[in-house]
């Protein structure tokens, strides 16, 4: 069998796994890649290459950086004239149009992260941890004009770790997003792979996350809290307000347990602080902050935030309505 001919469509991190197995596969011939445009970041506002971009150059890939691809039309007459099998697209960013979906002979496969049709859009992998959800996986998908809608070719479960936080779930459905790819695309070459149509009255949307989620509302059960905790971690962070007398300070949270079930105080209140953690009063039970860190510092396990820190008893979290930007 010839190696399949495709063009990889990717930008964030999460679609760089994808990009190097597809590489390293003799079974494919990636003919170039197209990745949204560098950005300008941090303080000296430095253009900087996409993750995807960093490594295709690394395996000497030629990149496209449209604006827009909808509206490039030289890049996609480029495309037509390359006699692709298909284009794969991984965390790309952008809605494709018909004119470049009906590019390749086989269309334009999608690994999505998650079971869909649970969690179309932009957080898949955020939502299904602050949703308390036990399971998760990838879905390889055929593209439609749609965000997420299309066939789905096939899916890969995987079970969702009780302390996993946002960040370790997206480099394990990475790696494993990676390998079921590869894995899958001769397969359904061949045409051996039944697509199945979405049952779209089932869907939900995983809309991008915003700095209004970040902040807790202690009135929530502590099984909430700790599922927002884990699914902000490390973007964009879990933070509260700690009232020292008549200041205040802001802080955030990395990591946490769940403390005890019966937990009397109101939401909010630190109920105790040890080596172990600070137990905070929810809506239901208490958490045990593990891991924190004061605006501007450093984050450190609690012992150590505590050595510099001192929190007591006295000291109450609470929810600041006015420091959410609208």
């Amino acid at each position: 069998m010839a190696p399949i001919r495709i063009v990889f469509l990717g930008t964030a991190e999460l679609a760089c796994r994808s990009l190097q197995a597809l590489a390293e596969s003799p079974e494919i011939e990636i003919l170039g890649v197209v990745s949204q445009p560098d950005k300008a970041r941090g303080r000296q506002l430095r253009l900087t290459p996409t993750a995807v971009k960093t490594t295709a150059l690394q395996h000497s890939l030629p990149v496209w950086q449209p604006q827009r691809l909808r509206r490039d039309e030289d890049l996609i007459n480029r495309l037509k004239g390359l006699s692709l099998d298909l284009l794969v697209v991984a965390a790309y960013g952008q809605i494709l149009p018909e004119s470049v979906l009906s590019i390749p002979r086989f269309g334009c496969i999608n690994v999505h992260t998650s079971l869909l049709p649970k969690y179309r859009g932009a957080a898949p992998i955020h939502w299904a941890i602050l949703n308390g959800d036990q399971e998760t996986g990838v879905t390889l998908m055929k593209m439609d004009a749609g965000l997420d809608t299309g066939d789905i070719i096939t899916q890969r479960k995987t079970a969702i770790g009780k302390e996993e936080t946002a960040g370790e779930l997206h480099d394990r459905l990475a790696a494993l997003g990676a390998s079921f790819l590869v894995e899958s695309l001769p397969t359904y070459i061949r045409g051996e792979f039944p697509l199945h149509a979405q049952v779209h009255a089932e869907a939900s949307h995983a809309r991008k996350l915003t700095k209004a989620d970040a902040q807790v509302d202690w009135s929530r059960p502590a099984v909430c809290i700790h599922n927002q905790i884990r699914g902000l971690n490390p973007w964009p962070g879990t933070f509260s307000h700690l009232k020292l007398g008549e200041s205040q300070k802001l802080i955030k949270f990395w990591s946490a347990v769940l403390g005890s079930t019966d937990a009397r105080g109101r939401p909010g209140d630190i109920l105790s602080v040890s080596s172990n953690g600070i137990e905070v009063a929810c809506g239901d039970g208490s958490i045990m902050i593990t891991v924190l860190q004061r605006e501007g510092a450093k984050r450190l396990p609690v012992a150590a935030f505590l050595a510099g820190f001192p929190v007591t008893t006295d000291n109450q979290f609470f929810t600041n309505p006015s420091s959410i930007d609208e």
